[in-house]
C-alpha cells in the first residue's frame, strides 16, 4: 500500500467514530432512506442496495453534509450483467460463460457490465466469484466458473479486467471484488456458509491459485466467505486474511465481509456472544469494511476506547478504504458517469448474443442434430416448463430474485426464449411450431388458475405434500404434451431447474429432475418421436434417463437473454456448437463429486452401485464436425506445448484445445489431471493448424506438507486433446 500525504493528513484528522464509520457499509433497503442519511452525516464508507436519485441524495448528504465530506462508495452485485435492472444487459451466469472457455469474450462481458453500472453512478460490482463449484449440490454453483482453479482463474482475470479497465478514474470503470476469500464452495455436504474441513495445504494447492492471479491482475476488492476453515469463521480467520491474503499475496486494495458475517459469529457459527467481541475479532483479522453488520459502529468504538483493541487497526483499514477511493478518483467525481443511453444498447445486446452462442454445449447427439428444412418435418413440438420461462432462463441475481427498492420487475424485452427462438429460425417456413407447457419444475407445486399458456409469471401456490396428489394434478398437463407430441414430427423438450432450485440458502441433496420433470419424460420417449432436450439449469444435474431417451441433449445452463436464440440456431444448424464444459456431470446425486481431477488411491475406483465415469466429464462438448490432434510436442526451455488440431469434417468450427499435466509420482498426492492450458482456433472444414500453448510454473508444481510450493524431479505427463477424458488425449512424457 503506497503512502499517501492526502490519506495520512485524513486519518489524522478523523476521530475514532468517522473512522468506524468509514469501515462500514449500510444497507440502505434494510435501514431505510432516513436512516441512511444519518449514517451519511457521520461519514459511513459504503451504501449497497440503493440506485438513482435515493443513491445521488445519500452521496450528496455525505459530501455536504459529513464533517469530512469523504466521499462513499455505493456497491451492487451485478454478476452476470448489470442484471437488478430490469433495462440491462443480462449475459448468461458465470457457470455458463465458463463454457466458452474464452478469455476476451468474458472480458468484453466485464467492459459492458462496468459501463451499464456506471452508467447508473455506481462504483462497484460484488463480482466475480472465484470459489470453485466441486460438488454440484451447493446452491451457488451456478455463480461461479466451474470445478476448475486454472479455468476460474483466468476467466476470473479477464473479467476484472473488463470491470475496472486501464484506470479505475475512468467514467466506466468499477471497482471488481473477487468472492468469496477462501474455499467457500468447498462446505461440508455442499451446505451453503458450513464449515469447511479442509487443509491450509489443499487450500494453497486448490482455492488460492484463482484469487493469487486476481491480485496480481490489480483487483481493487476482495470479499470474504460465510463459511469457516476447521471451526474457525473466515470472519475472523487471521491466518487466511492477513497471512494469505495480505503477507503472502501482496493484496493492496481493501477487503470487506459478506452480508452481515459479524452478526453470524453471534447468530449463526456462535463463537462470540457479544457485538464487541464480534466486532473486534473481524477488524483485529484484517477485515476493512463491514458490510450490513451496523452494530459494529457503536462496538468497535467502545473496544478500542477500553483498551481491548489498538485504533491504529482502525487506522489500516480506513487507510486501504481511503486508498481505492483516491485511485477512483471519487473526490473529483463522486459518482460514475458511464456512457449515457448504454444500457441495454444494441452493441451491448450483440456482446449477450455472441455470449449465448459461445455458451451452448452439445452433450449428446445421435445424427437427428442439426435439423434441416427438409419434407420430413412438418410440425414440431416445444415442450416443457423452461421452454418459455425467461425467469428459469435468466437464473439467479436478476431483477426477478433480488429487486432492488424502487425498481419494477416485470420481464423487460428484448429477451428470447427458447421457444421463440425456435419460432423464429421457422419464420420463412412452412413447418409448424405447436407448444405445450407439460408440468411444472417445481415439487409440491402446482400453477394456479387455467392452462398456464405461456408457462410464466403465473401465480405459484403449494400443493399438500402427497405425490400422489401432486401426480393427479399434473398429469393432466403431461397429457396434452403427449397429445401434442403424437402428432408431431420432432419434440424439442426443456427441462431444468429454475431460480427457486438455486442461490444462497437453496442446497440440493437430490440432483435429479424435479416435479414431474421424469414422468414427462418417460411418457414423451414412449411415442417414438424424436426428442431435442435441452437443459435450462443452475447446475449440472443427474439426467442418465434424459440422455437414454433423447436423440441429442444440449446443455444451455442459464444463457442470459438471447440464450433461446442461440440454442435454436443450433439445433437447426445456423451454428455450431462449441462450448465446453466446465464442470462434471454425475450420473446420480450419491456418485458426486465427479470433479475431473481427483486423487488417485480409491479402492477399484467407483461405487459398487454406479458407474466410474462421470455422466459427462470437465471439458466435453461435441459440435456437427470432428477434430483429430497429433505431433503433440514440448519445449522444456520455455515449457511449451505444440500440438496440431485438424477439422476433419465438412463444416467450419471452433475447437477448445485443452492441455493437463500430471505430476507421476510426488512426495504428496497429486490429482490424475490438472487443466494447465488451453485456448480456442478456428478451423475450416478440413484444416490443420499447429497451436501452442506456454504453461506456467504452477502447472508443474506441488505444495508439500510445509505449504511451500516446489517442482520435485521426476516424470510428468503431458496430455492435449477436446476434454479431459483419457480417450480424447493424446499424451507424451517428459522428465524435469
Amino acid at each position: 500500500m503506497e503512502s499517501n500525504d492526502f490519506i495520512e493528513k485524513l486519518i489524522a484528522e478523523m476521530t475514532l467514530e468517522e473512522k468506524a464509520a468509514q469501515m462500514l457499509q449500510v444497507p440502505v433497503s434494510v435501514v431505510g432512506m432516513d436512516e441512511a442519511r444519518e449514517w451519511a452525516r457521520k461519514g459511513v464508507g459504503s451504501f449497497l442496495n440503493v440506485i438513482g436519485d435515493d443513491m445521488r441524495e445519500i452521496q450528496r448528504v455525505v459530501c455536504e453534509e459529513s464533517r469530512l465530506k469523504i466521499p462513499a462508495v455505493f456497491g451492487i452485485d451485478a454478476v452476470h450483467g448489470h442484471c437488478l435492472n430490469r433495462r440491462a444487459t443480462i449475459f448468461p451466469s458465470q457457470l455458463a460463460m465458463a463454457a466458452s472457455f474464452d478469455r476476451e469474450l468474458v472480458e468484453k462481458i466485464g467492459r459492458v457490465t462496468a459501463t451499464e453500472v456506471a452508467t447508473e453512478g455506481i462504483q462497484w460490482t460484488f463480482s466475480p466469484i472465484l470459489c470453485l463449484a466441486r460438488d454440484p449440490r451447493w446452491g451457488r454453483t451456478n455463480e461461479t466458473f466451474g470445478e476448475d482453479k486454472y479455468l476460474a482463474g483466468e476467466l476470473g482475470v479477464a473479467i476484472i479486467k473488463g470491470y475496472q479497465g486501464e484506470d479505475l478514474k475512468d467514467g466506466s470503470s468499477v471497482l471488481a471484488c473477487a468472492k468469496h476469500f477462501i474455499g467457500y464452495g468447498e462446505a461440508t455436504g455442499a451446505r451453503d456458509s458450513y464449515d469447511t474441513e479442509i487443509t491450509f495445504r489443499k487450500i494453497r494447492d486448490e482455492f488460492l491459485p484463482p484469487f493469487r492471479k486476481a491480485v496480481d491482475a490489480g483487483c481493487a476488492t476482495i470479499m470474504t466467505a460465510y463459511g469457516s476453515i476447521d471451526g474457525t469463521p473466515l470472519t475472523i480467520n487471521d491466518k487466511a486474511l492477513r497471512g494469505l491474503l495480505r503477507d503472502e499475496l501482496g493484496f493492496d486494495g481493501f477487503l470487506i465481509t459478506d452480508w452481515d458475517t459479524v452478526n453470524s459469529l453471534i447468530r449463526r457459527q456462535r463463537v462470540c456472544d457479544n457485538h464487541g467481541d464480534a466486532s473486534r475479532l473481524a477488524a483485529a483479522a484484517g477485515n476493512d469494511m463491514i458490510m450490513c453488520s451496523t452494530e459494529f459502529y457503536d462496538a468497535i468504538v467502545q473496544q478500542v476506547r477500553e483498551g481491548k483493541l489498538q485504533e491504529s487497526v482502525l487506522d489500516e483499514a480506513v487507510r486501504h478504504i481511503l486508498t481505492i477511493k483516491l485511485r477512483q478518483g471519487l473526490w473529483e467525481k463522486p459518482l460514475k458517469t458511464g456512457i449515457p443511453g448504454s444500457i441495454g444498447c444494441d452493441a451491448h445486446h450483440e456482446v449477450a448474443l455472441k455470449a449465448a452462442r459461445e455458451s451452448v454445449v452439445l452433450l449428446s447427439n445421435n445424427g437427428v442434430l442439426p435439423v434441416r428444412n427438409d419434407r420430413k418435418i412438418r410440425k414440431i413440438a416445444v415442450i416443457g416448463p423452461n421452454a418459455d420461462d425467461i425467469r428459469a432462463q435468466y437464473g439467479d441475481w436478476t431483477y426477478f430474485t433480488h429487486p432492488v427498492p424502487g425498481r419494477e420487475t416485470e420481464p423487460e424485452r428484448p429477451y428470447v426464449t427458447l421457444l421463440e427462438g425456435v419460432k423464429e429460425q421457422l419464420q420463412d417456413t412452412d413447418i409448424k411450431v405447436v407448444y405445450s407447457y407439460g408440468c411444472s419444475v417445481n415439487r409440491r407445486f402446482y400453477y394456479k388458475g387455467n392452462y398456464p399458456d405461456t408457462g410464466a409469471f403465473m401465480e405459484q401456490v403449494y400443493a399438500d405434500n402427497d405425490h400422489d396428489a401432486e401426480f393427479y394434478k399434473e398429469m393432466p398437463y403431461v397429457n396434452e404434451a403427449a397429445a401434442v407430441a403424437r402428432e408431431s414430427d420432432l419434440v424439442i423438450l426443456a427441462l431444468g431447474d429454475n431460480y427457486t432450485q438455486a442461490g444462497e440458502y437453496t442446497d440440493r441433496a437430490d440432483l435429479g429432475l424435479s416435479g414431474m420433470q421424469g414422468a414427462l419424460l418417460r411418457v414423451l420417449s414412449t411415442l417414438h418421436v424424436p426428442i431435442v432436450t435441452v437443459l435450462i439449469s443452475s447446475k449440472p444435474l443427474a439426467i442418465p434417463d434424459v440422455v437414454k431417451k433423447s436423440d441429442a441433449v444440449i446443455c444451455a445452463f442459464n444463457g442470459g437473454m438471447y440464450s433461446g436464440r442461440a440454442v435454436a440456431e443450433a439445433i437447426f444448424g445456423k451454428l455450431n456448437p462449441r462450448g465446453r464444459l466446465p464442470i462434471s456431470f454425475p450420473v446420480m446425486t450419491g456418485q458426486v463429486p465427479v470433479y475431473y481431477n481427483q486423487l488417485p488411491g480409491w479402492h477399484e475406483g467407483r461405487y459398487v452401485d454406479c458407474p466410474a465415469e462421470p455422466l459427462f466429464a470437465f471439458g466435453e462438448g461435441l459440435s456437427y464436425t470432428w477434430y483429430e490432434y497429433s505431433g503433440l510436442k514440448f519445449d522444456k526451455e520455455t515449457k511449451t506445448v505444440s500440438v496440431d488440431v485438424k477439422n476433419t469434417g465438412d463444416m467450419d468450427g471452433v475447437e477448445v484445445v485443452q492441455v493437463y499435466v500430471n505430476d507421476v509420482v510426488s512426495s504428496v498426492m497429486t490429482a490424475v489431471k490438472n487443466l494447465a492450458a488451453f485456448c480456442t482456433v478456428d478451423l475450416k472444414a478440413g484444416e490443420q493448424k499447429t497451436v501452442e500453448l506456454k504453461l506456467d510454473d504452477e502447472a508443474f508444481s506441488i505444495i508439500r506438507p510445509d505449504e511451500t510450493s516446489v517442482i520435485e524431479p521426476g516424470e510428468f505427463i503431458i496430455m492435449a486433446g477436446h476434454s479431459s477424458k483419457d480417450e480424447d488425449q493424446i499424451k507424451i512424457s517428459v522428465e524435469f
